[in-house]
């Protein structure tokens, strides 16, 4: 029969419960009132803002942890069977809410370094490509110090074991070859992480830069160590290896400057008035919001096939700009050809052969001098012409020698 446990053991052990569970209240409430210390300081400094926001939790869960260690230290014996456990089991808990809380400290660094860096006197658009860039960097080496700060968490907590002990000791001794093949098994994520390095300090991409890629338009949302995301102009999301940007050649539209030019090109009837449809054009830009004022400018790119090919080139400040103000473009000036001058419309002439009747007379006209009909060849000048890409001569060549060639030497 097993032994009924003494009523005063119950009562000693429902004691030392007690006395935990009111320190870890008691804690709790001290973490409560830190924060409600540090908001009456809100908005006075902007760091302590991010202090309170960021580290409230981790803060608090370290001052429970800790007072639930000290209320077992203080109301149980060293030497009782289950306290070796409870120890081991506070401890992980320690180290743990420990690298919480540096993970939350590291994200007020990103914060503030962001807020301090990114900015600064200069224009608009000067500012927001400098704060990208600085964004785009730092978030990338939060990401790398979190992860660094987490797996030396986790290693503190495995070393706890002895058993993980031992086997680290193992492991160091066999360090060179475990080195080797674990690089070898890590090859591609290696070096996706570098590539990821790479991309964030040589300032290729940042966070926001619109880009062109496998054919899509988008902008950079995210970047990581291993991947990059874009979200496209219709709401999708490509996500792509980092390793694509070093090895692939693509697209970015405001890597120096957002600003950029555009072009609508129409096919129109040799009838149109190209004066007209400057002037239109200068009104359409100017009465658009869209356009920048710096290009606005009308061209004839080609004339063949019984068209003119008419080029419109146009500015805009940003991507998105860009692509309504074309479209605004080519509407407007499709709209003012079918009200203004509906002859420019494109059209295909079939016109027939005239005939001549019995009693026609061919008018005889004067001999005029005419065109050549070959560049090299069938008259004088043609000939001339030929004659200067032509070698030298049985002429030029003296005592069976190239004339040329003595010449050069020297003879």
């Amino acid at each position: 029969m097993s032994k009924a446990i003494p009523l005063a053991a119950l009562t000693h052990v429902a004691l030392n419960v007690a006395w935990v569970v009111g320190a870890v209240a008691i804690a709790y409430a001290v973490g409560m009132a830190l924060s409600w210390v540090l908001q009456r300081f809100k908005g006075r400094s902007a760091i302590i803002d991010d202090i309170d926001v960021l580290t409230r939790r981790p803060l608090r869960a370290i001052l429970m942890v800790i007072a639930a260690t000290t209320a077992v230290h203080h109301t149980s014996a060293s030497s009782a069977l289950w306290r070796g456990y409870l120890d081991h089991v506070l401890m992980i808990a320690l180290t743990a809410t420990n690298t919480w809380l540096i993970a939350s400290l590291i994200f007020v660094a990103e914060r503030r370094a962001i807020a301090r860096f990114a900015g600064g006197d200069m224009d608009i658009a000067e500012a927001d490509r400098h704060r990208r860039k600085i964004r785009t960097q730092i978030t990338l080496l939060r990401r790398l110090v979190v992860a660094l700060v987490v797996v030396l968490g986790m290693a503190a907590v495995l070393m706890t074991f002895p058993s993980f002990s031992n086997v680290g000791k193992t492991l160091f001794a066999s360090a060179g070859v475990l080195s080797v093949v674990a690089g070898l098994a890590a090859q591609t994520s290696l070096g996706a992480m570098f590539a990821g390095i790479q991309i964030a300090f040589s300032d290729a991409i940042r966070v926001g830069d619109v880009v062109v890629l496998e054919s899509e338009w988008g902008r950079i949302e995210e970047i990581t160590l291993t991947y990059v995301v874009v979200h496209l102009w219709d709401e999708r999301r490509l996500v792509l290896p980092t390793t694509y940007f070093t090895k692939t050649p693509y697209q970015n539209w405001t890597r120096n400057a957002t600003a950029l030019l555009g072009t609508v090109e129409l096919d129109v009837d040799f009838a149109v008035s190209l004066d007209a449809m400057r002037a239109e054009l200068d009104r359409l830009l100017r009465s658009n919001k869209l356009w920048d004022n710096r290009v606005g400018v009308l061209q004839v790119t080609d004339a063949v096939n019984g068209y003119v090919r008419v080029r419109m080139l146009v500015s805009a400040p940003n991507a998105g700009a860009l692509f309504d103000l074309r479209c605004d473009v080519r509407e407007g000036i499709v709209r003012w050809l079918q009200d203004a001058q509906p002859g420019a419309l494109p059209r295909r002439r079939i016109e027939p052969a005239p005939t001549l009747g019995a009693d026609d007379v061919v008018p005889q006209t004067a001999a005029v001098p005419r065109a050549d009909s070959a560049l090299f060849s069938g008259s004088p000048g043609a000939e001339q012409r030929s004659h200067v890409f032509e070698g030298p001569d049985d002429d030029d060549r003296v005592d069976g020698r190239d004339f040329a060639g003595a010449r050069s030497r020297g003879d």
